[in-house]
This record gives C-alpha cells, sequence and structure tokens, in this order.
C-alpha cells in the first residue's frame, strides 16, 4: 500500500479547521448590545445591573485597563429554531492563546443568577435544549478589561501592572454577540476527529493502531459532504465508531483527571481580581458538573472559598450542594498555595491549622492530600508540618521545571529533616492546565518515570493560572480516553482517589531525603524586599502578640483577642502566597502589601503594649520584655525584668587608619574603606575574617537573566562583580561605640553602621540602602577563614545541610539559596554564623588559597536588592534597612539562639512589677516556637516546640500556672491518639525528641 499518511493528516487539519468547525454553530443572529462602564472600582451586582447601558455596536473599543464594564445582550430566538439546541455566543475580544489570564466575564440572569463565567475558550451560554422558538433572551455580562501583563513578546516592562500607571486607552474590541444554533453532532464529530487525530500524531509510524485510525479518519472524512457538513455528521461518525470502541491495552497507564482551575491569589492581576476570578471559575465549574455526571473537579486554596462565600452567596450556594454530591472537592487544607521556602516555622504551620479547619467547618472535608502544582521548591522541613497537621500526601508539578537536572521519579517518599517521609507524586503530564490534548496525555505515558513499579500518575485538567477551569470539550476528550487503544486511560477522580490507589499499588516507593530545591525562579528569594520584609515582622510579632496576650489572659484576666489574631493570621498567610511573598507579582500587588503589612504592625503591636501594660502594672521600675526563646541580659524567655549589666564596648582608633570595636569577647578590626578586616575571636584565639579579605563588602552585579525577571538569576551573573570599596565616609558613630560608613555607587547610597553590643559575640551590621539601580543584584559579602564541606540553613523547624563545593551538577545548581534566621558553618570545635533580620536569598563558596598558609576561604554571601523590570518596572526603588550579624565562634545553638535574638528585639517598659515566664524549658536545644490560647476559646495555654540544634534531646517544661491535664495534639490542637502521653509531675512535663522532632502541647487549666 502507497503511503498517504501525510496526505490524509493534512487533509484532517484543513476539514477540520475551515468545514467541521465552523458548523458547529450553523446558523446566527445578531443580539442586540449596549453597555455601561462602571467608574472606579468594580461595583455589587445589583448595581451592575441596574445602570442604564447605552448601545454599542460590534468592533467597538472598550475596557480601560483594570476597569469593568456591564454588557447587557438581548435578542429573540427565531421562531424557526424551534426544536433546536440554541446558544448565545459572546466575544469580548479575548485572545484565545491566552486562556487563564486576560480579561474575562461572568453572564448574570436579569435576577442576579450567575450563569457561568466566560474565558477565551469558553464563549457560550446555553439558552435552551431544545427551544420552542420565539424566547426573549436578556444576559448580562460583567466584564473586566484586564490588561496584559505577559504579553508577546514575554517580559517586556509595562506601566499596566498598576492601575496608577496603566492610563486610560482601551484595550479590547468586541468581536461577536449572537445567538447561534448549536449542532451537538458536528460537535461530537469535532472531538472525534480530535482525539484520533492527536492519539495518531503520537503514536509510532509504523504502527498497526496509527494506520487503523488514519484509514478511518479517511472513511470519515470521504463520508462528510463538504456543502452539507450538519447533514453528514451523522454519518462520518459512524466510520469513527470501530476505532474508538477498540479498548486500551491492560498495561496502559492509568490517568487519574482532576477538574482543575489553577487560580493565582494574586500574581498579574491584584487581590481584588482574584476574587471575582474565583466566582467566575466557580460559575463555570458547578454548571459543568451539573452537565457532565462524571466530572469531579477541585478546588484549593481555602482563602479562594472564603472570598466566594463572602462576596458570593449566590455562588457559595451552588459550591455548596456541588461538595456535598463530592463533586466539587476541597483540595489541599491550606489557606492558600503558599511559597514553602520563605514562611517561618508558625507560618508554615498555620497554614495547615487554618486552611484545614476551614474545609472541617464548612464541609466536614480533613483533607489528607497537599496540593501546591506552582509553588517554587520545597523546604526539607514541610513533611513534619504536613504529618503534624494530620496529611499524609503531597501533589506538585513545578519541580519539573528545574533547569539543569531532570529528577529521578514521579511518585516517591520524600524524607524531611526529623526523618517523617510524604508519599509525593509529581504529575508526569508536566502541566496543571491539562487540557486533555493527545500530545499531553501521550507525553504523560512516555515521562512516567515509575514504569514497571507504578502505572498510575495524575492530571490537573483546565485553564488556569488566572482561573477558568475545565471545559466540556475536555471532559468530552476524557470520556473518549476513558477506555482506548494506544493511549493511557483516563478517569474522573478526586485527589484522594488518585493517592488512594497510588499509594497501594507502589508502597515501597524510592526515597528522596532533603529538600525539593527548584533549579529556576531562585531571584525570587530576594525580590521585592519590603513585602519579605512585611512577612518576617508579622511573623514576629504575631508570636509576640500571642505569647503576651495569653501570659496577660492567664495572669490577669486581660481579654485574648481571639478574631483579631484569627484575622491577621490570615492576611499575613495570604501573603505567603507563591506570587507575593517571593516578589512576582505585578507592582499594585506589592504597593497593596506594603500598606497591608504596616497596617498589621500597628494593629499586633497595639496587642502586645496592651498585653504587656496589663502584665507590668504601674510602677517605675524599668523592664526589658524578652520574647525570644532563650534568656537574654538575664532575661528569662517570655519573661520580663531588670536587665543584667552585661560589661562595656571599646572604640579606638586603628593603626593605618580605621577603627578597632573590643567587647572582651571580640575584636573587630575597620580599615579606611568601612571594611571589616578582622573578626578575632579572643577567647578562642581565632581570626575570622580570611587572610587578605575583608568582610562587609558589599558587590554589585549584572542581573539580566534571560527570561523570568523578577523569578531568576541565571550562574552567569557571577561572572562580572564590581567590590563597592570606595567610601565617602567612616567616621565613629554618635553613640562613641560604633562606626558609621557611607558609600555611593550609581544613582544609589548605602549607610552602614557598625556595632559590637557589650557582652555579646556578635558584630551587627545594620545597613540602609536608597537604591535607584535597574537589572543589578546587591549582596554582602564575609569571607571566612574557615574549612567546612558544608553548612546549614535554618528553615522551618529545624536547618538543612548544603555542601559548599560543587562536586555534581546537582550541588551547582544551587548556586542561590534560601534560609530563614541564619546560616551556619564549622569546623570541629569552632564555626560562624551569619544572621539576619529580614533577608532569604544567599550563596555560600569556597576557594583554597594558593600562596601564605594554603587554608581554605569561605565565603557567605547575604542577597540584599535585585532591580528587575517585569513584571514591576520600579522593583524596590527606594529606602531598606536590614540588619545582619557576624558571630564568631558559634555553635549551631549559638547560631539559633541569635537568629531568634536578631527577629525579636527586646522591649522596654517601666511597671511595677517583673513577670515570670508562662512556660519554661531546661534544654535550649528545646525551642519553643508559639505559647498561645486554644483557638477553640477554651482558655487551654497551647504550646508548640521542636528539636533545634539536630540531636536527641530531654527537656522538663515548667507551667507557671495550675494544669489540670496536658495532651499531645496536632497542629489543629486535636489529640493524637497513637502518641504516648507525655511523663508529667504537677506542672513539670518530661520530653524526648528526636533531632528536629516538632510537638504541640495541649495544657488545660487547673
Amino acid at each position: 500500500m502507497h503511503d498517504d499518511r501525510t496526505l490524509v493528516e493534512a487533509r484532517l487539519r484543513r476539514v477540520l479547521d475551515e468545514r467541521i468547525r465552523p458548523a458547529v454553530y450553523p446558523e446566527s443572529v445578531p443580539l442586540q448590545v449596549a453597555v455601561w462602564h462602571a467608574p472606579g472600582e468594580p461595583v455589587p451586582v445589583q448595581e451592575g445591573l441596574a445602570a442604564e447601558p447605552e448601545p454599542v455596536e460590534i468592533g467597538a473599543r472598550w475596557g480601560v485597563p483594570w476597569g469593568t464594564s456591564w454588557f447587557r445582550v438581548t435578542g429573540t430566538v427565531p421562531e424557526a429554531w424551534a426544536g433546536k439546541t440554541v446558544e448565545a455566543l459572546l466575544d469580548l475580544g479575548f485572545d484565545e492563546n491566552m486562556p487563564g489570564f486576560q480579561c474575562e466575564g461572568l453572564v448574570y440572569r436579569p435576577d442576579g443568577t450567575p450563569v457561568k463565567g466566560l474565558n477565551p475558550r469558553n464563549q457560550w451560554v446555553r439558552v435552551g435544549a431544545p427551544v420552542a422558538g420565539g424566547e426573549e433572551v436578556r444576559l448580562h455580562i460583567e466584564a473586566a478589561s484586564n490588561p496584559v501583563i505577559l504579553g508577546y513578546p514575554a517580559f517586556v516592562p509595562t506601566r499596566l501592572g498598576d492601575k496608577d500607571t496603566a492610563g486610560t486607552e482601551p484595550l479590547y474590541t468586541l468581536t461577536r454577540m449572537d445567538l447561534a444554533v448549536f449542532d451537538e453532532t458536528v460537535w461530537q464529530l469535532v472531538i472525534d476527529l480530535e482525539v484520533l487525530g492527536e492519539l495518531m500524531a503520537e503514536l509510532p509510524a509504523d504502527s498497526q493502531r496509527r494506520w487503523e485510525i488514519l484509514r478511518a479518519v479517511d472513511r470519515a472524512l470521504d463520508a462528510v459532504d463538504l456543502q452539507d457538513v450538519n447533514g453528514t455528521a451523522g454519518r462520518a461518525r459512524e466510520r469513527l465508531a470501530g476505532v474508538l470502541s477498540a479498548p486500551a491495552v491492560p498495561s496502559a497507564h492509568r490517568i487519574s483527571a482532576v477538574g482543575h482551575a489553577h487560580i493565582d491569589s494574586a500574581w498579574l492581576w491584584p487581590l481584588r481580581e482574584t476574587v471575582r476570578k474565583v466566582a467566575r471559575t466557580a460559575s463555570n465549574m458547578t454548571a459543568l458538573i451539573e452537565d457532565e455526571p462524571e466530572f469531579v473537579f477541585a478546588m484549593s486554596q481555602a482563602q479562594q472559598w472564603a472570598w466566594v462565600k463572602e462576596h458570593r452567596p449566590e455562588v457559595w450556594a451552588r459550591v455548596k450542594k456541588a461538595a456535598a454530591e463530592g463533586r466539587f472537592v476541597p483540595a489541599g487544607g491550606m489557606w492558600v498555595e503558599s511559597d514553602t521556602n520563605m514562611p517561618g516555622s508558625e507560618a508554615m504551620a498555620r497554614q495547615f491549622v487554618h486552611g484545614k479547619r476551614f474545609f472541617l467547618d464548612e464541609f466536614g472535608v480533613d483533607n489528607e492530600e497537599v496540593w501546591l502544582p506552582d509553588t517554587f521548591g520545597f523546604a526539607a522541613g514541610l513533611p513534619q508540618i504536613i504529618r503534624a497537621a494530620g496529611s499524609k500526601w503531597l501533589l506538585t508539578q513545578k519541580i519539573s521545571w528545574s533547569q539543569t537536572n531532570t529528577f529521578p521519579h514521579h511518585t516517591f517518599w520524600w524524607e524531611g529533616i526529623d526523618g517523617t517521609r510524604i508519599f509525593t507524586h509529581f504529575p508526569p503530564v508536566d502541566t496543571y492546565n491539562c487540557s486533555m490534548n493527545g500530545r499531553e496525555i501521550a507525553h504523560a505515558a512516555r515521562n512516567f518515570k515509575d514504569k514497571g513499579a507504578a502505572r498510575h500518575s495524575l492530571a490537573p485538567t483546565g485553564w488556569g493560572d488566572g482561573g477558568g477551569g475545565t471545559t466540556r470539550e475536555m471532559v468530552a476528550k476524557a470520556a473518549r480516553l476513558r477506555d482506548l487503544e494506544g493511549s493511557a486511560t483516563v478517569t474522573w477522580e478526586a485527589p484522594r482517589a488518585f493517592f488512594e490507589k497510588a499509594e497501594a499499588e507502589y508502597p515501597e516507593a524510592p526515597v528522596w531525603v532533603g529538600e525539593l530545591y527548584l533549579e529556576l525562579h531562585r531571584a525570587t528569594l530576594t525580590s521585592q524586599a519590603k513585602t519579605k520584609q512585611g512577612n518576617r515582622r508579622s511573623e514576629h510579632l504575631l508570636r509576640e502578640a500571642e505569647l503576651w496576650a495569653a501570659t496577660a489572659a492567664v495572669r490577669t484576666g486581660f481579654p485574648y483577642p481571639y478574631e483579631e489574631l484569627d484575622r491577621i493570621w490570615k492576611t499575613v498567610l495570604l501573603h505567603q502566597f507563591h506570587d507575593i511573598l517571593p516578589g512576582s507579582s505585578i507592582a499594585w500587588v506589592h504597593r497593596e502589601a506594603r500598606a497591608t503589612y504596616e497596617r498589621i504592625a500597628g494593629e499586633l503591636n497595639e496587642i502586645i503594649g496592651a498585653a504587656q501594660r496589663a502584665l507590668a502594672g504601674e510602677g517605675e521600675a524599668e523592664l526589658v520584655f524578652n520574647a525570644a526563646p532563650h534568656e537574654r541580659a538575664g532575661v528569662a524567655a517570655g519573661a520580663a525584668a531588670v536587665p543584667a549589666r552585661t560589661g562595656h564596648t571599646r572604640l579606638v582608633p586603628r593603626e593605618g587608619g580605621g577603627f578597632a570595636l573590643d567587647n572582651g569577647l571580640l575584636r573587630i578590626g575597620i580599615d579606611p574603606r568601612g571594611l571589616v578586616v578582622s573578626a578575632y575571636d579572643i577567647t578562642a584565639d581565632r581570626e575570622t575574617v580570611a587572610p587578605g579579605k575583608a568582610a562587609n563588602l558589599l558587590q554589585l552585579h549584572p542581573d539580566f537573566p534571560n527570561m523570568w525577571d523578577a523569578w531568576d538569576v541565571d550562574a552567569f551573573y557571577r561572572h562580572t562583580v564590581t567590590d563597592l570599596t570606595d567610601a565617602d565616609e567612616v567616621r565613629a558613630g554618635e553613640d562613641g561605640i560604633s562606626v558609621r560608613v557611607q558609600r555611593s555607587f550609581g544613582a544609589s547610597r548605602v549607610t552602614q553602621v557598625l556595632s559590637l553590643p557589650p557582652g555579646e559575640r556578635r558584630l551587627l551590621v545594620d545597613t540602609e540602602v536608597d537604591w535607584h539601580e535597574t537589572e543589578k543584584f546587591l549582596k554582602l559579602a564575609f569571607p571566612l577563614d574557615l574549612h567546612a564541606e558544608r553548612y546549614a540553613s535554618e528553615t522551618q523547624f529545624g536547618h538543612v545541610f548544603r555542601p559548599t563545593h560543587t562536586n555534581t551538577s546537582w550541588e551547582a545548581a544551587k548556586f542561590e539559596a534560601c534560609n530563614h534566621r541564619f546560616v551556619h558553618l564549622q569546623e570541629p570545635g569552632w564555626g560562624v554564623a551569619v544572621v539576619n533580620d529580614s533577608t532569604y536569598g544567599h550563596d555560600v563558596t569556597r576557594t583554597v588559597r594558593t600562596d601564605g598558609d594554603r587554608g581554605t576561604t569561605t565565603t557567605v554571601r547575604v542577597s540584599l536588592l535585585r532591580a528587575p523590570r517585569f513584571p514591576d518596572p520600579e522593583t524596590d526603588q527606594g529606602v531598606h534597612r536590614f540588619r545582619h550579624a557576624l558571630v564568631p565562634g558559634a555553635s549551631i545553638a549559638d547560631a539559633v539562639r541569635e537568629g531568634w535574638r536578631i527577629n525579636l528585639p527586646e522591649r522596654r517598659l517601666t511597671g511595677a512589677h517583673e513577670v515570670a515566664p508562662l512556660v519554661t524549658v531546661d534544654n535550649d536545644a528545646v525551642v519553643i516556637t508559639a505559647v498561645k490560647l486554644a483557638d477553640d476559646g477554651s482558655g487551654d495555654v497551647v504550646v508548640r516546640f521542636h528539636e533545634a540544634h539536630g540531636g536527641r534531646a530531654r527537656a522538663t517544661l515548667t507551667a507557671g500556672f495550675d494544669v489540670a491535664d496536658v495532651t499531645v495534639t496536632d497542629l489543629l490542637e486535636r489529640p493524637v491518639g497513637d502518641t504516648e502521653p507525655p511523663v508529667r509531675d504537677g506542672e513539670r512535663i518530661t520530653v524526648r525528641l528526636r533531632p528536629f522532632e516538632l510537638v504541640t502541647l495541649r495544657f488545660s487549666r487547673g
């Protein structure tokens, strides 16, 4: 037989595009259209419906950036259409290549009932099936004219990312507003041919199945009368029935399709727009659920469910109904799909507390899966947190984006820093916006790395990023792929059903230990510094507010601010979303975030101040309140007392210029350039700074990644560096015991204050940068005379080790990494910590000196600021303040303590009496991360703690109040059934902890 494969395939493409698809709507009549443009921000639905619109013609320009236009469409179904299916085709001018990104609409009936959302590839509304003829049609569309930020070409700087700078030029053209007859048979033929054509293209050219499909398609096209597609479509479908009914082979890969609409809680749109995006998508998906009996849709992020409940009660009613049927599934059990690298220990725990509690309260659903398809890597402390929340499975897709190394598994056990393992799945379809395209399905089967041991994978199916969700076309394709020869099989299932099958099938899956590092988007650890500072500060203010309010409630009857703390926590958690905290959203988002963090700080400081005043009483004693988990200047953790005197610091001129700082523990040499050329540990008789090098060295790099400006820093940035060694001024500080350094470079200025607190083994570096650079990367370097093959970075409830060398491509790829409050390096018996109050990104490199002592120089560099131009062209412009400390002679215990100390500065208050801690622990390796009252309002005291040094620990906790009972709980403060009760002696509780083990105790008060 002659090879006519390419001929038939080309025939299929043209006939589909030019004849069959256009015949889906064989008849149409125009609708009458009128529009009202809302002034300013979106208006309530009833106001939009009641507004008086003006007539508008097809082809008219509409939609100022970030505006809202209310379209009214009216018409009459022709009498001749009686008995037919009729749909309204409502094309507002969307770019169909950008589903989920662009402007969207929500269609309402005149009474305000939502019908469904409009998206670039979902622009129909069913009028009747069948119609009687003569029906009057009246629909209203709330249309959002959101600008295209990520356009053609991508990553071009734009002022459209903030309403204040976006201008008023209309963005869109009204394209089509018609009533049309919908030909179900032709539409089904389109799906038949698409499924078979896409499958055929993925099969080997010499396979029997491919040629069987090719011949069937050829015969079907012969049956289509191109002058009468609607009259002959049924005959064409009959000729495809045989190849569509051939069952899949028994060994076929099995895909669980989960209806999905990834909705970034903010990204290329502000938070207020996400509220509307969620309502549109929820309307779409509840409508699809009503039409498709097998379809199951899952939506994550409790915050988004809460938005629907609060802002769109009519949509919420439909969601509740579908959820009760098990068709609209709460997924993930987190407040938002957060970043997991940067949120602190308690914040990461509270993501699950608030997320799971919402789904439990509203639906009785206790999520066991964690749903984070788009998060930029996963911290090594996360598995324990997931388990402590009562969950056990994790799904993500993003690791497939890694640029250097291909992850070796799709289904595996992920082991965290404490040994906890979580059953984890990376969908081999390699997208969280699967459209049921044959190429995607074939890729999932081919790509699956666990063949032979497992055969199940998951496909999140539906348009997303900005929502939209699954379409009827995707559902129709999935129906044909349920059991089709040559393809993987496809079944609609909820995430739980998939995980149950996958774990049962593959209980001995391989194990991956440590962080799941994304070899991409490393710059998200630095972009938008003020957003990151706002997060860090809010986390620590919340710790203080809970600690002092709980202490005051128990001691004085102070009214514990349950509702205020709940609201503030949810706001902080929202801003940890994986495009807000990482700094990858538009300017509008970060402008609002800065204002929000400022407001939160004010509220929390009021709570803290009121609680402390209630505790201290009226008096003249100078008290220090210590919220850190370790003693400070004689003041116990969680206590208030008169601090002890701690010695003094001397500042003297240094021979050759500059200054020396000495407090009896450290002697710091600062040269005339304001650089630290010596940090001498007097006790250990050891120099910290590498020979011939200088610490506190600011370094400037060009920073122009190949793409993803706010997200990425590419390794070649290191090829060029400018050391900022010229000083405008180096002088003694006004306090007489510090050194003040001023520098200028480009259009920017830096002021630093170097100080050595009395009685403390830390050099404080306070840096103020007035930053006006573009596409630059600013680092702060500390070259250390220290040989270490690995170093420790703080992560949630512990620390993770990373190599200082680059033996393998996996190690080389980690050229920018995350830490929380400290990084720590050590040789046996002596180490160094660099601690910070608000930065996350850093790098550690090592070189061997070729002259002198041939020792090793290990350099820690803190990432301070970037200046990407997309999606916010003014990223980080302005004044920033950072605090870091160099801690010579530090053990890991010192690093932990100093990290907390720099983030929780002491508070001074005059009062009548000292305040004893609400709870104490007798082992510094055991760090208390939270002291609070139970969320249920019972008055019970909840204490969360973990082993922080990486070893075994025995500790006694002592409550400073009468205790009736003590219970080990999960993060949601529910008793943990399979845990032995703690050993108790009155108010004393003895615990034994594994390395990094996390424990929550609930104390019932006597």
